[in-house]
Order: C-alpha cells, then sequence, then structure tokens
C-alpha cells in the first residue's frame, strides 16, 4: 500500500478492479466501515508502520466477477518483507515458498500429469483461469500476523464472497481450515456451488483428521465437476 498522508490519497476506491465488482467495492468504501478502515491504515502509515501489501485488491484486478470458477480463501497477508503479492497463498516470483504454499503445490504436483511445476509460488497463472485467491483481510503489518484483522476487511469481503455465491454460474469453494469454513454461511445451501472442506494446508494442520489438507484431491475433484458442467479444466 502506498505510503500516503491522508485518507483521501489512499483513495481505495480508485484503486484498479474488474469493473463488475465495483457494485460491491465502491458502496463499503463509501460505508461507515469503509471510512473507518481507511483511517485505520493511513494512520497506521502516518505512525511509520509498514504494511502489506501493495495493492491489496489485486485480486479483484486479476479475476473479474463473471469469470469466477473457484474460490481459495485464505485468512490474511503474508507479514514477511516483499512475499505479499495480493493474492491469497501466492508470493512474488523468486522467493522462497511459505510452508503453506509448500502443501498446497505439493498436493497439487500428487494429483497432476502432465509436464513440470512451475518453480515458483506467483499463483497469477490460476488467478488469470478464473480463481479468486482471496485473503478474508487485506492488509497486514509487517512482522504481525492479524493485526489488521477485525478492522473491516471481513464486512467486503464477505460481500465479495457474498456475489460470488449469487451468480448463476456454478462455482468451486476450497475451504481450508475453520476460518475459511466459517463463510460457508455465505455460500448457501442450495446445491449450486461445490463445496470442498478440509484442514489449512499450514504444517501445523494439514495431516490432521477428521479432514487432512495432504491427499484431499481437492485440485482434481475441482477440475472433474468443472469439466461435468461443460467447462474447461484449471490448468494447476
Amino acid at each position: 500500500m502506498p505510503q500516503v498522508p491522508s485518507l483521501a490519497a489512499w483513495a481505495p476506491a480508485a484503486w484498479a478492479v474488474a469493473d463488475d465488482w465495483r457494485p460491491v467495492i465502491d458502496p463499503f468504501f463509501a460505508s461507515d466501515t469503509g471510512h473507518a478502515l481507511g483511517e485505520f491504515v493511513v494512520g497506521r502509515l502516518e505512525e511509520g508502520a509498514t504494511v502489506y501489501p501493495p495493492q491489496p485488491l489485486r485480486a479483484l484486478s486479476l479475476t473479474a466477477l463473471a469469470d469466477v470458477r473457484v474460490v481459495i480463501l485464505g485468512q490474511d497477508p503474508y507479514h514477511g518483507p516483499g512475499q505479499a503479492d495480493g493474492l491469497a497463498f501466492s508470493v512474488a516470483t523468486g522467493l522462497k515458498l511459505p510452508p503453506s504454499l509448500r502443501n498446497i503445490l505439493a498436493e497439487v504436483a500428487r494429483e497432476r500429469a502432465g509436464p513440470p511445476l512451475p518453480a515458483d509460488g506467483a499463483l497469477e497463472r490460476w488467478a488469470r483461469q478464473g480463481v479468486l485467491l482471496l485473503n478474508t483481510t487485506l492488509t497486514v503489518e509487517d512482522g504481525e500476523p492479524a493485526s489488521h484483522a477485525r478492522r473491516g476487511w471481513e464486512a467486503l469481503t464477505d460481500a465479495l464472497i457474498a456475489a460470488v455465491a449469487a451468480q448463476p454460474r456454478g462455482v468451486v469453494f476450497m475451504l481450508w481450515g475453520a476460518h475459511a469454513q466459517a463463510k460457508a454461511h455465505l455460500i448457501g445451501p442450495d446445491g449450486r456451488h461445490l463445496l470442498l472442506l478440509a484442514n489449512h494446508p499450514s504444517p501445523l494442520a494439514a495431516r490432521r483428521p477428521p479432514r487432512p489438507f495432504v491427499g484431499c484431491g481437492h485440485f482434481g475433484l475441482a477440475n472433474g465437476w468443472l469439466v461435468s458442467r461443460g467447462g474447461a479444466p484449471v490448468r494447476w
């Protein structure tokens, strides 16, 4: 996020997103909750905090609402220097893979037959295929996980999830861990979407029962469901 001196300069409503997200984004930043969030973030910047990522709404610029086929929910961005790139679980090209992302890519490799996986953890290639990589909190401070939780981002990301769930086309929701699974009520019980549940891919939880992430098969299940409905598989 830019180091800016005022709420007006922060101007989140002007950040680049696909046009069809605007009916969700613009009312939020015009609301009391959106203003309070902006005041909080600007205040922290003015106090000298380092805030990641540089583009908090990047997932919404790479994946239009109408193009969403799969949603993967994270919690908040990586809090190490240069790691967070605005997409859940993704890191900038060339950086060491964080443990959760390493487990995610290992699961892809276990399920996948074909060319070798890319050597880096930049997941823009997924986002451009309709995979919405959304954290529930979109900013964080250096070295302080969850430092911007419960400041207002959750109201926006809940509205984004609900907007995806309201689309006529069925979508795959990969809900990993209790935090993501708590959003299931936003998706609805009508069976139009595919909900895939597993533990979080963190090494602390990835192998634990009752739903281990390791071996969950979610990437193949997602593609099978998409193809069965006349869609193209995601090139994981």
